[in-house]
């Protein structure tokens, strides 16, 4: 079993925000793959599904970013999950938008709810899905930025989150390296151009 969860904040009104993307991800795998429909449970919502011949529960918290820890540790310890049973899909400033990289460990890197995530877990072994959205160029701009609205020229963020749910499976099973190929096979710069194979 895998407890995989997805960072945002619960209002409405910052449904769209960059900062959601995490909730947009699993919640585009629950609707993929044919989730149980969304509960209330642990301060959050979760949903149940398979992916990769494994038990997949997905978790929104709804605690705010900066408290996501209470929900994802309540909800580790309920299911005996050890840390490096849980995998956290975050925004990430560091990286291109439409980039992802999976990794295991590591610092929060100013992100609130990874650090609170840590404080929770008492560890920083768990995976993390790191969701590129870019960065606005200054770090005056950065609370702005990652709670504005995604913006009709953001056309990445559609196939992105599509891409993702597709490929979870290969997630699911530990083929970590593999998904994040699929990934970027899939980035519009890097499918083959249709007219010039005909050539």
């Amino acid at each position: 079993m895998r407890l995989w969860v997805g960072l945002g904040n619960p209002e409405p009104r910052m449904r769209h925000n960059r900062h959601n993307i995490g909730f947009m991800a699993v919640e585009a795998i629950a609707a993929r793959h044919g989730f149980s429909p969304w509960r209330s449970r642990f301060a959050g919502r979760l949903a149940e599904g398979s992916l990769g011949g494994e038990r997949i529960l997905l978790l929104e918290p709804l605690t705010y970013m900066n408290a996501s820890g209470e929900s994802v540790a309540a909800a580790a310890r309920f299911y005996k999950l050890p840390a490096e049973a849980v995998t956290v899909f975050h925004d990430d400033l560091d990286l291109a938008p439409g980039r992802v990289r999976v990794k295991r460990g590591g610092s929060a890197a100013g992100h609130n709810g990874l650090r609170s995530i840590d404080q929770h877990l008492g560890t920083d072994q768990y995976w993390r899905v790191r969701l590129g959205i870019g960065h606005p160029g200054s770090r005056e701009r950065v609370v702005g930025y990652v709670l504005g609205d995604f913006t009709p020229a953001d056309t990445w963020l559609a196939p992105l989150l599509e891409s993702v749910a597709e490929h979870a499976p290969l997630l699911a099973s530990g083929r970590a390296d593999l998904f994040m190929n699929r990934l970027a096979q899939d980035r519009p710069e890097n499918r083959p151009d249709p007219a010039k194979e005909q050539v």
